[in-house]
């Protein structure tokens, strides 16, 4: 506990803090604005706001609607709040404040907002990917089987050498999804492409992602897509270094490596969040029957980076096809999720 205490008081030193929004206070379940109130926010990042990926495309998503909502929010944004033991106390730490909404960016939040939920029913708690709900919580996640597809008919048309990669930090129900999708559609365009896939158990670990895609490379994989967060950054180091190919993700992260960097998925947030704002002030959130929030490209949620001009005309109009498809629904994909648990 001591730990996790000096920990969290670290944390709260990095609070970027911002006067924005404004809404209502805490009196039980959900409230609408009123005269004067200011609806408090607080945003818990796993990472960095500037990591060009999973951290940075929330962040960007919560200042843009933030800024919408002018001097009638309250936000505070803390960053690197990663490890499952120092999450429980900040977020009890906000909803002890009297905070009215919460946001825990991350898989590793789902069962420390259940727990303190349970015990803050008035305070609004939002989790970034999972599956457990209470009345007062809410998950917003994102189709990645959407831009995995999509990946994956990238990096199969991109191929010279019939081997593509794709790598992940932890298997955690979005990712796994989005690599099966990955395949599904590197395996539409080329039925007998060779894949090979990592996970490295951990969405921080950018020296093993870095490692595993050396070695993919060295097998002679020429083109990779990475499934998020610190991890990508080791994926594309790797591709710099290597002078191959590395389809991005969350973020348009051609920034990293420009020569190497040909495409990406690209997250949205802000649809989402500001769904989520408007059932707070309009007493829709815990009368809410769907309690998920999702972000596909059907509702534009999820794009894509253009790719460079190592990919010819002919490749770019194909991909753009098969995104235009995938936000019409014309493409209908197997239940990846039932798949994993059958």
């Amino acid at each position: 506990m001591k730990k996790a205490t000096k920990a969290l008081s670290l944390f709260l030193v990095s609070i970027l803090a911002v006067g924005l929004f404004a809404g209502c206070g805490s009196t039980g379940g959900d409230t609408a604005a009123g005269d004067g109130e200011k609806l408090r926010v607080a945003l818990i990042l796993p990472g960095r706001a500037d990591d060009v990926s999973f951290n940075q495309a929330m962040y960007e998503g919560v200042m843009a609607v933030a800024a919408e909502y002018g001097d009638r929010m309250e936000l505070k944004v803390v960053e690197e709040v990663y490890e499952v033991a120092d999450i429980e106390p900040a977020l009890m730490d906000f909803a002890s404040e009297g905070y009215d909404v919460v946001f825990g960016h991350g898989f590793q939040f789902m069962e420390p907002i259940i727990k303190v939920a349970e015990k803050y029913p008035d305070t609004m708690f939002c989790l970034g990917t999972g599956y457990k709900t209470l009345a007062n919580t809410c998950v917003y996640d994102v189709h990645l089987q959407d831009g995995g597809y999509l990946m994956g008919v990238t990096a199969a048309l991109l191929s010279k050498t019939g081997k593509i990669g794709v790598i992940g930090g932890a298997d955690a129900s979005e990712i796994y999804r989005g690599h099966e999708a990955f395949k599904f559609g590197a395996r539409s365009i080329n039925p007998d492409i060779e894949i090979q896939e990592v996970y490295t158990g951990d969405w921080t670990d950018s020296a093993g992602a870095k490692e595993a895609a050396v070695s993919m490379y060295d097998s002679g994989v020429d083109i990779i897509w990475h499934s998020g967060d610190g991890i990508g950054l080791g994926v594309v180091e790797a591709a710099k270094e290597k002078n191959q190919m590395v389809l991005g993700n969350v973020a348009d992260q051609s920034v990293l490596a420009p020569n190497s960097v040909v495409g990406g998925v690209v997250y949205e947030w802000k649809s989402v969040i500001r769904s989520m704002f408007e059932d707070v002030l309009n007493d829709n959130f815990t009368n809410r029957q769907d309690k998920f929030y999702w972000i596909t490209a059907e509702n534009g949620g999820l794009t894509y980076v253009p790719l460079t001009d190592v990919a010819s005309q002919e490749v770019k109009d194909q991909v753009e096809e098969s995104y235009r498809k995938l936000a019409a629904g014309e493409i209908e994909m197997p239940d990846f999720d039932a798949d994993k648990t059958a």
